[in-house]
């Protein structure tokens, strides 16, 4: 890819999600109003549990199948079936997520410590299944370098939820714990319309085919995306065990502890990702850049495009971070504005103790992005589930200090994201010493497929066009 190309790219879906993110601040606004300190703490520690089980059906199918459908471009192989294998296993994956969620929400409800969260559970549960075909559609079009459908979903998606999340909040701003389930039911609502969206994108593309390829088996697309899966799920289950380990720690010593939770997830964090989410579009773009690289056996010229992507990445995330620091106090008062003194002093605090996670955060996610277009997810787990477990063991050894409180949450996160910054850097621009398991296997097999192509291209057996193209995937 271009570097023009990777920009264009870089820029669609940057602006899809400043769109996004900026209907998502907006919503927050009315939201923190409507449904109040204790409202906002119910909404926060409902989505942990769901963001698990997002993670396991859906979190990183998009980055893993977009590698996989820029191998099949690459190759002149578009015939649609591995997208409709991908849907049908990571639909029965959402779907298991759905139900499992709805199995333990009683538990968790009781775990947490708050049984009005059983209906906020329930009013997520249907997301799982929505957003996990979501994933493969959106791994689809950012597989072909078509990043239009990607940001055009995220925009509508947030402009649903937070309509309806507005209107429903309004409806039952009386009864804060009813309130809150009905804005959950808002995400549901959102996710239905981005499927569909989405799906019309996908009928309307016109298709070309030029080879049959051999289309990879269920089995080999779930073990293509498992390691980027397990990198991606390792933050939503640290957050799931925070929902109760942080309350906890912080119920020691405050009886505002779900209160202080909100302040810090709600408001803190939510700020805290904003870069991150935004410079997605950065990561996005990597991930076929990188993938084609070393497809062509170029790892020093993929490697390059890591390094230029997390350039880029850092040249948002740091100036932002710094906005956070120096003007926590007003962007809170204007976003917060019915917060009582006493918490917006808090989260002023919060916001400025995690702002330069804004920077390591965005960094974290092209890094694992690129690491994903190398073949090399498995290292990001790893950076990951090293900086998670030392997250905790700070938060034990802070959060229950009544000096530190709620801020131990906010230094153990920020430790957590130098940790997994410094070492999947460091794994991006180390020379590998061998691909993962898909690329020497089924991928190999798929490339000796393709070889096969090439010859029968040559002796006519397929048009002209297909024919450069069997030949370039032979070479590769």
């Amino acid at each position: 890819m271009k570097r023009a190309s990777f920009l264009k790219s870089v820029a669609v879906i940057t602006f899809g999600g400043l769109a996004a993110k900026g209907i998502g601040a907006l919503y927050r606004i009315p939201l923190m109003s409507l449904l109040g300190g204790y409202g906002m703490g119910l909404y926060q520690m409902a989505y942990p549990l769901f963001c698990l089980l997002l993670t396991f059906s859906s979190a990183g199918i998009p980055s893993a199948f977009a590698r996989v459908i820029a191998k099949e471009t690459a190759s002149g192989a578009e015939d649609g079936a591995t997208v409709k294998t991908a849907l049908k296993l990571f639909s029965l994956l959402g779907l298991a997520g759905s139900v499992l969620m709805c199995l333990f929400a009683p538990y968790m409800a009781e775990l947490q410590g708050d049984g009005k969260l059983l209906p906020c559970y329930l009013a997520l549960a249907p997301s799982v299944f929505l957003v996990a075909v979501i994933a493969v559609l959106r791994g689809y079009f950012q597989g072909k370098n078509n990043m239009v459908p990607t940001a055009a979903s995220e925009v509508v998606e947030q402009a649903i939820k937070a309509a309806a999340g507005v209107l429903f909040a309004l409806r039952y701003r009386e009864t804060p714990e009813r309130a809150v389930a009905f804005t959950l039911l808002a995400v549901t609502i959102s996710e239905a319309v981005a499927v569909c969206y989405l799906l019309l994108c996908y009928r309307g593309e016109g298709k070309r085919r030029f080879l049959r390829a051999r289309t990879p088996s269920g089995a080999e697309l779930f073990f293509a995306a498992f390691p980027v899966m397990a990198a991606a799920a390792l933050l939503p289950l640290s957050q799931t065990v925070d929902s109760v380990l942080v309350v906890r720690l912080l119920a020691r010593h405050t009886s505002r502890a779900v209160a202080l939770y909100g302040l810090f997830t709600g408001g803190a964090i939510a700020l805290m990702s904003l870069p991150a989410t935004v410079c997605y579009g950065v990561a996005a773009a990597s991930v076929p850049a990188v993938s084609a690289s070393f497809a062509r056996g170029d790892e020093e010229g993929g490697r390059r495009r890591a390094v230029y992507a997390l350039a880029l990445t850092l040249l948002f995330a740091l100036p932002c971070a710094a906005g956070l620091f120096f003007f926590a106090r007003p962007l809170s008062s204007l976003l917060f504005p019915s917060l009582r003194e006493e918490d917006c002093a808090t989260l002023v605090r919060l916001i400025r103790l995690t702002a330069i996670s804004a920077a390591t955060l965005a960094g974290i996610n092209t890094l694992a992005a690129c690491l994903t277009g190398m073949g090399r997810a498995k290292y990001a787990a790893f950076s990951m589930l090293a900086a998670v477990l030392v997250k905790f063991a700070v938060q034990i050894a802070l959060v229950p200090d009544p000096a530190f409180s709620i801020a131990g949450a906010a230094i153990a996160a920020n430790i957590c994201y130098l940790i997994a910054f410094s070492l999947d850097l460091v794994y991006t621009v180390k020379k590998g010493r061998k691909r993962d398991d898909y690329d020497s296997g089924a991928w190999r097999r798929e490339g000796r497929f393709h070889e096969e192509g090439a010859h029968r291209a040559e002796s006519g057996g397929y048009g002209s066009g297909a024919h450069s193209r069997a030949r370039s995937c032979g070479g590769a």
